[in-house]
């Protein structure tokens, strides 16, 4: 079959519409080596015939793409494709931009070659450096975006960045400063001081640039250059050139541009140390008098002092009120981390950061208490009873995130008197009344408030101890928050000081072991169920076991979840000795690791069941885990990757906590589930599109594998679910376009025709849909069609491309799924009957085996193309079978077929083991999954697999 293609594709002389075959035969894994070598060789044949020619063919990219892609595909090749490559990028026959794109194919092939990364390291400098001054603007730009990838000295570096930071074009100016910020982080000590001065000096002309990104990184510059000045290079004191470097950037914190705006907070925050009173400035619009005349030097190589202290005047009140939430989120993390430097900045900063709990955003409210958090771990953050009415309510906010992080801080504070402890636990127990799916949380804030408050905790609880007496018939009524609160706080308090638990009424104790399960699964971080028991057992002063001669019945102590022996406490009470190590001041981490051996926790039944709903409540339930999902999104692009994928983990097991009687909703719910995986690939994938600062955990190729999960994911989202109407559908088609701006807008040296093909094809079925639901083309979706209508959809210009596709993705957002219909799972079950180890089925090796195979079809149509995939090892080549409807039968909801199949790839073996799936087919169009044979679909998703 390989031959036969390769054929058809010699006679088309490598025309531009055998390029995609081409590729499909290089990354088929059957293609065998001779096609491969015979590819190879027309390649590089074509390379050198055109070298005469200085190669001006338009399609020179495409080709380089497919040596690459045998390189990477084919490790027998690797090496070589990587040497001629190499000979093709410092020749002096060819142009700039063949030049700029085989070196760009170098770099990938070395990023999945590492015995290769040492070779990019030997590249002259200054064919590089050469490149650097290119007329082409792409040519530029691409240089200097990975020009540390090369090995180029610093100082030469230094100089070539500095030389560029006044380019005529603005992307080559802000690249040229991210270099220079780059370059900073990089070298450990700067011994050129004039350089450095002149870095910052170059950095402060270009605040007064035109462009928006340029300004922005310059202020990046101003911040990592300015604290790099050594004492020798300025006549001022250190401390007086840090804070010059700081009311300088307070300068650009009313700037016109949102960006540049709240780039300066960022740089604020990473300040290493400023005076007092500049800080108290900040917080003042008012000029504070002792700074009424002082001035700072505006730039290092300068003796005139011109920059007036005033500039810094109400920065962060600016901040705090500005109009775009990325600022005052910048504002309120840069005024935690300066917070580390004044105590009286902290306080003062903090009646602040009250009023910004407030505030419409969620992403504002969350990174305020995070900021709060940071303080609260520094000792600096000093609550008074005014704050704690504003505080408290974060505490009921419909947020999930939010709720949390507040509880996060109530761990940490330090509470001065008891009104204002009263005050947080009443906030706690609202809490739980209004949110009960807190529950666990709240419990674990109540314990370690307790321990750091042994006091108050003890006085509450003595308040309190009334409540929880059981009821006339001897039931206790635990479902009551205050009591809830009691037990905890009891357990609590001794380890503030064990002589409090003594205080306590040994009733309280008592009462709290008929729950220990529910109390210990609140409390697994510190303690096992083990442990507890015999905590609470030596606060309700049992000292021996009673009825040692009674019968083994008798000896069983009843506890959530299970029974204890009585005979082992003794053994258990030696268990109390590790939890009390925290009030002597063991750290959690040693005392975890104390623990560490003990038997783990036993839960009652009642936290791991499913829960059955009827349809209307699942539905209703489900709808509301996706709003969460939906919800997400801003924390998505403000970079908090960490509690998204938190929340979005929560929502699957949420997801596998609903049950229903009926199969109605099993489609809703497969559907949601795979929905919220979607969303947790696309954050995993916005981490690599945030700015370089955040990328310093990025993985080389892991965009190339998440990109390739997603589509995949999207895939079974279009096409292994029926029932979806219009509206339902047009949100997943406006995913499966993001996946492919996503594609193009991180692209290098590629033949992205096809995705623009798709691109083009899911923006006609969108407008189709909008048309039919009489509503307008989404921002994201308008734009997209409006700028390749202008510029071609088929214009392969990849780098001058690469920014429009940026800026259109900052368009794109994650609607919220609302489902009011009925959803079906298209998927089967599949077994081999009268098989298993002891009774193979028998075969003759090389000889084709009789295999047949039991499959149950749910929700498969008459439109449906289903193939039966096997193979006789993981990751081998497949042999199909296509399911004909009259192997099928009748189209029902669920479908029993059984058929005998022919294997023929029997392996010269004794015995070997059968993989087999049943795979549906997808639109030509939408080949997410490629067939790892020949003469099956061309793009699959497993159903079912045994």
């Amino acid at each position: 079959m390989g031959e036969e293609i390769w054929g058809k594709i010699e006679k088309s002389n490598l025309s531009i519409q055998s390029l995609c075959s081409i590729r499909s035969l290089i990354i088929n894994p059957s293609t065998s080596n001779h096609i491969i070598s015979a590819i190879f060789e027309t390649l590089t044949q074509y390379f050198h015939q055109q070298q005469e020619q200085t190669l001006e063919n338009q399609n020179q990219n495409h080709y380089l793409k497919l040596l690459c892609d045998i390189a990477i595909n084919h490790h027998e090749f690797t090496r070589i494709i990587f040497y001629r490559v190499r000979s093709f990028a410092f020749s002096r026959s060819v142009n700039s931009q063949f030049r700029v794109e085989s070196l760009s194919v170098l770099l990938t092939i070395a990023e999945h070659d590492e015995n290769l990364v040492s070779a990019i390291a030997e590249f002259d400098e200054n064919v590089i450096i050469e490149l650097c001054f290119d007329s082409s603007v792409s040519v530029r730009y691409w240089v200097f975006k990975n020009l540390f990838r090369f090995r180029i000295r610093d100082e030469i570096l230094g100089r070539v960045l500095l030389g560029f930071v006044n380019d005529p074009y603005p992307y080559v100016r802000r690249i040229s400063l991210d270099g220079l910020v780059r370059l900073s982080k990089s070298v450990v000590e700067f011994k050129n001081a004039g350089l450095i001065a002149e870095v910052y000096d170059r950095a402060v002309d270009l605040f007064v640039d035109r462009n928006d990104c340029v300004r922005a990184a310059a202020i990046c510059v101003v911040c990592e250059w300015g604290q790099m000045l050594p004492d020798s290079s300025m006549e001022a004191g250190e401390q007086d050139w840090l804070d010059s470097v700081f009311v300088q950037l307070c300068s650009m914190v009313r700037d016109m541009s949102m960006e540049v705006r709240n780039e300066a907070f960022v740089s604020l925050g990473k300040m290493k140390f400023v005076s007092e009173d500049i800080l108290l400035q900040t917080l003042s619009k008012k000029v504070l008098g002792n700074l009424k005349e002082r001035k700072f030097p505006g730039k290092s190589n300068t003796k005139i002092l011109d920059l007036p202290a005033s500039n810094a005047a109400g920065a962060f009140i600016h901040g705090l009120e500005d109009e775009f939430y990325e600022v005052r989120r910048s504002a309120c993390y840069s005024l935690g981390m300066l917070t580390d430097f004044s105590v009286r900045f902290a306080n003062d900063a903090l009646n602040l950061l009250m009023d910004m709990l407030n505030d419409h955003s969620m992403v504002v409210r969350l990174q305020t208490l995070e900021t709060m958090h940071h303080m609260a771990t520094c000792d600096r953050l000093k609550v008074q009873e005014a704050h704690m009415h504003m505080f408290l309510g974060t505490l009921v906010d419909t947020s999930t995130l939010i709720r949390r992080a507040a509880r996060k801080v109530l761990c940490l504070l330090k509470l001065p008197f008891m009104k204002i402890f009263k005050s947080s636990i009443n906030g706690l127990l609202t809490n739980l009344e209004t949110y009960p799916e807190d529950e666990a949380d709240i419990f674990s804030v109540l314990f370690y408030m307790g321990r750091n408050h042994g006091n108050f905790a003890v006085s509450f609880v003595t308040e309190l101890s009334q409540e929880i007496e059981p009821s006339c018939e001897g039931e206790l009524r635990f479902d009551n928050p205050r009591v809830a609160a009691v037990l905890v706080l009891a357990i609590s308090a001794p380890l503030a000081h064990e002589r409090l638990g003594c205080s306590i009424p040994a009733k309280v104790f008592s009462c709290a072991i008929p729950f220990l399960g529910r109390i210990a699964f609140s409390l697994r971080n510190c303690a096992t169920r083990d442990t507890l028991l015999a905590y609470l057992l030596k606060f309700n002063k049992i000292t021996h076991v009673p009825g040692m001669e009674s019968s083994v019945e008798d000896d069983l102590f009843p506890v959530a979840g299970g029974t204890l022996q009585l005979h082992n406490i003794d053994e258990i009470f030696n268990q109390v000795l590790p939890l009390q190590q925290i009030c002597n001041g063991a750290s959690e981490d040693l005392f975890r690791n104390d623990l560490r051996d003990l038997r783990q926790t036993t839960f009652p039944l009642s936290h791991q069941r499913q829960v059955i709903f009827t349809d209307e409540e699942a539905e209703k339930n489900v709808n509301l885990i996706l709003r969460t999902v939906a919800a997400t999104w801003q924390l998505i692009k403000s970079g908090f990757t960490d509690e998204v994928q938190k929340t979005l983990r929560s929502c699957s097991k949420d997801l596998a906590t609903v049950a229903v009687n009926s199969n109605r909703l099993t489609g809703l719910l497969a559907f949601a589930s795979q929905y919220v995986q979607v969303v947790q690939h696309l954050a995993e994938i916005w981490v690599h599109f945030l700015p370089l600062s955040k990328l310093h955990y990025r993985k080389i190729g892991m965009l190339d594998h998440l990109l390739e999960k997603l589509d995949y994911d999207l895939g079974k989202l279009r096409y292994e679910f029926s029932g979806l109407s219009k509206k339902e559908e047009l949100p997943i088609l406006e995913l499966v376009l993001l996946a492919c701006v996503l594609r193009l807008s991180e692209m290098e040296i590629c033949c992205n025709v096809y995705t623009l093909k798709r691109v083009q094809s899911n923006i006609s079925d969108i407008e189709l849909l909008c048309e039919d639901l009489h509503i307008e083309l989404s921002e994201f979706a308008g734009e997209l069609r409006k700028s390749l209508s202008e510029q071609g959809y088929l214009d392969d210009g990849a780098l001058s491309q690469q920014f429009l596709f940026k800026r259109i993705l900052d368009l794109f957002s994650l609607k919220e799924m609302v489902f009011d219909g009925m959803l079906k799972h298209i998927k089967a079950e599949l077994g081999v009957p009268g098989n298993d180890s002891e009774n193979p089925i028998p075969f003759v090796s090389g000889l084709p085996a009789g295999v047949t195979v039991q499959m149950t079809l749910f929700n498969v149509s008459d439109k449906d193309r289903l193939w039966l995939e096997m193979s006789a090892q993981e990751g081998g080549l497949s042999q199909y079978a296509f399911l004909s409807s009259n192997q099928i039968g009748s189209y029902d909801e669920i479908n029993k077929v059984k058929l005998s199949v022919p294997f023929y790839n029997t392996p010269k073996a004794a015995s070997f083991v059968l993989r087999a799936c049943v795979v549906k087919e997808y639109p030509s169009e939408d080949v997410y999954r490629p067939a790892r044979g020949s003469g099956g679909p061309k793009g699959n998703s497993p159903l079912s697999a045994i």
